[in-house]
């Protein structure tokens, strides 16, 4: 095997549609995945995911690096953040989350999401 792999999210191994407003761009890089995260205006963790993982929060771990847009995140305990572009951000489970205003939030996602929005 060899220690170097390349891909492209212009070509993902997989898509995942969110119940509507975006859809996460995967690729499987041996060890580890990574995920590009489209969040178009409106698009709220709970009504465009949370169908899909059937948990009251997300449940997934994240590692992200945010390209374009905002967004806000509120976590179980109370304690909240927003980001946007150029900023990194760790998020452990136990969230919700929602894009702030009228642009399309993108994000790069190295964390430990093997199934987000994969769906039953």
């Amino acid at each position: 095997m060899s220690g170097l792999t390349i891909k492209s999210f212009t070509a993902p191994d997989e898509v995942r549609p969110f119940v509507a407003m975006g859809h996460a761009d995967v690729v499987d890089l041996g060890p580890c995945v990574a995920m590009r995260g489209v969040f178009e205006p409106g698009w709220k963790w709970k009504e465009h995911v949370a169908p899909l993982a059937d948990t009251h929060s997300c449940e997934a771990p994240h590692l992200l690096y945010c390209i374009t847009g905002r967004m806000k995140i509120v976590m179980n305990d109370g304690s909240e953040g927003e980001f946007g572009p150029g900023d990194v951000i760790r998020i452990e489970p136990g969230h919700d989350a929602w894009v702030v205003g009228d642009e399309t939030c993108e994000v790069i996602d190295f964390g430990g999401f093997m199934d987000y929005a994969k769906g039953g």
